[in-house]
């Protein structure tokens, strides 16, 4: 009886550990040429061990609840991820409201220079956490969606030194495709073979690609479009599709695995 008693006894620490064991949200900010920044490092701290960095830029708009949501799901017991504010804190556009999150991009899409140089610094800001936060820098990726996936393609054009990209949905334009000599990272992009927003330039894209160093994969999801991620859309053109999102995130996984462990 003691035996069990004492078995009992550990087992319920057990519970008592996990039960303590959450999801941490912790603020991020950083100030870059006079703008303010406001990002979300999310991880479980249930795992002690260290884990792959992620830097996570969402859709177009950016750092909310659904984002962070997001970023919880993706990250699990796997990653740390640093979910970045592109825009900076005064810039929140409302979810539902396409204008609001047109105008924020606006300034990036149009200068492309600058939106390397955010992301460049979010990357840093993220290394800057693994003195508190269980990160391997030995093992940094980056992944984005929507506008979050031109963003971190962008990050691959800089030269950024990081083992993957990850691309869902997003846009595939360049200002500079001689850029892509630069590319350190292996790269993942996929895209919904229905996205009208995206796919009319995936041909350049390949050809960027084929002119680069990189281990790069271009995946078409069959019969998705635009948001395929994205829950909660459902419009002709940004529509969520649960069968491409279920795939995507194990291509992603898989991907994120080789390009860590050095495998094909």
């Amino acid at each position: 009886m003691r035996f069990v008693r004492l078995g009992c006894l550990a087992l319920l620490a057990g519970f008592s550990f996990a039960a303590q064991a959450k999801m941490v949200h912790r603020p991020v900010e950083w100030t870059l040429d006079g703008t303010h920044f406001k990002s979300v490092l999310v991880y479980d701290d249930a795992v002690s061990a260290k884990r792959p960095g992620l830097v996570m830029v969402p859709n177009w708009y950016g750092v909310n609840d659904a984002a962070v949501q997001k970023a919880e799901m993706i990250a699990g017991k796997d990653y740390v991820i640093l979910l970045t504010d592109m825009y900076g804190e005064n810039v929140r556009p409302q979810p539902g409201h396409a204008d609001q999150a047109q105008a924020a991009t606006k300034s990036l899409y149009s200068d492309r220079t600058l939106m390397r140089k955010r992301i460049n610094a979010a990357l840093a800001q993220l290394k800057a956490q693994a003195g508190t936060a269980p990160i391997d820098t030995t093992k940094l990726a980056a992944i984005g969606f929507c506008f979050g996936g031109t963003a971190v393609l962008d990050l691959a054009r800089s030269g950024a030194d990081v083992a993957a990209i990850v691309s869902f949905h997003g846009g595939l334009t360049t200002d500079d495709p001689t850029l892509s000599k630069n590319i350190k990272a292996r790269v993942l992009v996929m895209n919904g073979a229905d996205d009208k927003g995206t796919m009319p330039d995936a041909d350049k894209f390949m050809d960027e690609m084929r002119a680069s160093p990189a281990d790069w994969q271009f995946v078409v999801l069959g019969n998705a479009v635009h948001c395929f991620t994205e829950v909660g859309e459902n419009s002709q053109g940004c529509k969520y599709d649960a069968r491409a999102a279920t795939r995507s995130y194990r291509l992603m996984h898989d991907w994120l695995h080789a390009a860590f462990s050095g495998t094909p």
